[in-house]
């Protein structure tokens, strides 16, 4: 009886197989965005998904995207938050001076802008 070969190659699915004991097993890795950690926003959305969309959530992981979705969501929502905090600082006038000035009046403010940016981003991007 011959040996079979350690490895192997699939040329119709593209995938390297190794053989463990009787059975081969696709070679799987990691890719560089999948080994990267994730920012708040993108737990926010992978949450959502997989309690709220498992399907696409599966079909995702399955086809290795979900990492790569995941980290643009996080660098677009990153995004959008630094604009919308900026503009409310800008439109609100909550600058250094109300800092010295009246401190809690400026974290009172400061607190409001960060909800106000955090809502608009989990309605838009999160579960938009």
């Amino acid at each position: 009886m011959s040996e079979l070969p350690k490895h192997i190659y699939n040329e119709k699915n593209g995938l390297h197989y190794t053989l463990y004991g009787d059975y081969y097993f696709p070679d799987l890795g990691l890719s560089e965005s999948d080994q990267e950690p994730l920012g708040r926003w993108g737990l926010m959305c992978k949450k959502d998904l997989e309690e709220n969309h498992p399907g696409r959530f599966s079909r995702m992981l399955l086809g290795g995207t979900l990492m790569d979705y995941l980290h643009s969501i996080d660098e677009q929502a990153e995004s959008m938050y630094d604009t919308l905090m900026k503009g409310y600082q800008k439109s609100w006038n909550i600058t250094e001076e109300l800092k010295a000035k009246d401190q809690t009046k400026w974290v009172q403010m400061m607190n409001l802008a960060r909800a106000e940016a955090e809502n608009i981003i989990v309605r838009e991007i999160i579960y938009g």
